[in-house]
């Protein structure tokens, strides 16, 4: 007996409910019905309890709402408005057009593994092998994922700062991990500090997570600070997570040094890093991490049978931009350095309290002192009436209240522009 194929001339027969076997009838989990007949179990029944609290990002929500509308000027999108660099797009084109289609190795192609290992080797003075030591990812927020997922066993509790980027906790939970948040706040210019990291420590903290400079703060840390942090690491035996995505990033004069550069924290760190920021290269979704090969064995697991591997064509973008991009990073930090100070200047001076940040392109001023709303109020209240957009502070954890996030990264011209109507605002927020 064979069986009779659907002719193609003539549609499929609809039954009015599925016809399933009573072997499949019989064994269905209670609470559990088919497609056709009565409601599936409840969603709380299906999905685990990892990650069931964490709540949906609001950066996202509001990108929803400026979808719908018009006029409006955005400083909320933490991505540069600069177009990646002519080269760099240019080594991408001409890898499809010679074939470069099929996989690369699982950690990624050799050549730009060796390049990353250099340039850290010549920026910060650390070390490691391209082979053993590195992995290319899908951005910077895979590595998070993948190495959270290696490091952690279930319970196991990651100190982590916050006000900060918004997926640090879920990823956290997601891995079978416990978040542990500290506050920082403006009387420190959210940095957070050895003595606070220290009194959270239990028997069950297994790793610390850092990410400076921050988003969204703008907050940054120097070496002293860094050095007293790893003194914790290492009086408490921690791993250390250290998000680094913006460290080309930094003003004013601040250095930037590498968590791991630190005496004794280089078989102890995971360090992540990546070309979006830096580059102008979001879409392209390149990022790397770099640990210590024992680590680097779990990291790997989890790279290897989530991805694959990373896009060759934006590996050989990544190539490039590390052979010729420098002048284009230059260039795009001195004018974000120029809207920084723009955009501080003007917080301050209508009475937003804002500490000037020193890396990334964020400012974080306070908005509840001077107009009494909080930050919700005033990020809904700001887009109706003066069509700006920012972010509540909220939306990157509970320290951020009272501040909103707003994004420097959009032309000069357009922050002239979007300061104005936010003076406006503020002062008709002081009158009523």
């Amino acid at each position: 007996m064979g069986f009779e194929r659907p002719s193609p001339l003539r549609p499929r027969r609809r039954t009015a409910e599925p016809v399933v076997s009573r072997r499949v009838l019989e064994a269905r989990p209670r609470g559990y019905t088919l497609p056709g007949r009565i409601t599936l179990r409840p969603t709380d029944a299906v999905l685990p309890q990892r990650g069931r609290g964490s709540a949906p990002s609001g950066v996202r929500r509001f990108f929803d709402i400026l979808a719908e509308m018009d006029d409006v000027i955005s400083l909320t999108i933490g991505e540069p408005d600069f177009t990646t660099p002519e080269p760099i797009t240019r080594a991408a084109i001409d890898s499809l057009e010679h074939g470069q289609t099929h996989y690369t190795a699982n950690g990624g192609m050799l050549e730009l593994r060796q390049m990353i290992a250099q340039n850290l080797e010549d920026r910060y003075a650390v070390t490691y092998d391209p082979a053993r030591e590195l992995t290319i990812t899908v951005g910077a927020s895979e590595a998070v994922d993948a190495s959270l997922r290696a490091i952690l066993d279930p319970g196991d509790e990651v100190i982590y700062h916050e006000p900060c980027f918004v997926a640090y906790a879920p990823c956290i939970e997601l891995a079978g991990g416990v978040p542990v948040r500290i506050a920082t706040g403006d009387d420190h210019d959210f940095q957070v500090s050895a003595d606070q990291i220290e009194a959270a420590v239990t028997p069950r903290t297994k790793a610390i997570f850092l990410g400076y400079p921050n988003n969204p703060t703008g907050a940054v840390l120097d070496r002293d600070e860094l050095a007293a942090i790893a003194a914790v690491a290492e009086r408490h035996d921690l791993l250390v997570v250290t998000d680094e995505i913006y460290d080309r990033l930094v003003y004013g004069g601040h250095q930037h040094v590498a968590f791991s550069a630190l005496d004794g924290m280089r078989d102890r760190t995971v360090l992540i890093g990546g070309f979006s920021k830096a580059y102008a290269m979001t879409g392209w979704r390149i990022g790397y991490v770099a640990a210590p090969a024992e680590l680097m064995t779990g990291i790997a697991k989890v790279h290897q049978y989530g991805i694959m591997c990373a896009p060759t064509p934006a590996q050989f973008a990544a190539i490039e931009a590390l052979r010729s991009g420098e002048p284009y990073v230059q260039g795009m930090l001195d004018e974000y350095d120029r809207r920084r100070v723009l955009m501080t200047r003007r917080f301050n001076e209508m009475g937003l309290h804002c500490f000037e940040p020193g890396g990334a392109f964020y400012c974080f001023p306070n908005v509840t002192d001077a107009t009494g709303l909080d930050e919700e109020t005033f990020a809904q209240r700001l887009l109706a009436e003066e069509r700006v957009a920012v972010v509540p502070g909220t939306a990157f954890g509970p320290s951020g209240a009272g501040h909103v996030r707003a994004c420097y990264a959009t032309s000069y011209e357009e922050i002239v522009e979007a300061m104005d109507r936010m003076e406006r605002f503020v002062a008709s927020c002081r009158a009523a």
